[in-house]
């Protein structure tokens, strides 16, 4: 019997505005859920939780991995949306990664297996 289903990553957020918009235009997630403290996107069936949070200390020191199907793809699809990137890179441990900032600190990870 299967006991896990899936993970959700909950990040904080200075500004819940802040961040649908960014998670949204700038990364194609569609707004889930949206109150004055808590947030929820989605993309492709995985999703990615926010609530608010006046300590940006804490936003910065926490990350999320979000395993994808082509890197490369996801490079090309926010640099057209006007994000200024690194190209993604093969890691040592087998693992083509994208690694992005959002506004208030999150680092996303966006990795490919090779």
């Amino acid at each position: 019997m299967k006991l896990v289903h899936s993970t959700v990553p909950v990040l904080a957020s200075l500004d819940i505005n802040q961040s649908a918009a960014f998670y949204t235009e700038q990364l194609g997630f569609i707004k889930e859920l949206q109150t004055d403290n808590y947030l929820i996107v989605s993309r492709d069936g995985a999703e990615i939780h926010f609530w608010f949070c006046n300590e940006r200390h804490i936003a910065e020191n926490t990350s999320c991995y979000v395993r994808v199907a082509n890197a490369q793809a996801f490079y090309e699809e926010f640099r057209a949306l006007g994000l200024d990137l690194q190209a993604p890179e093969v890691r040592d441990w087998g693992m083509k990664e994208l690694y992005l900032v959002d506004p208030h600190g999150n680092l996303l990870k966006f990795g490919e297996e090779i």
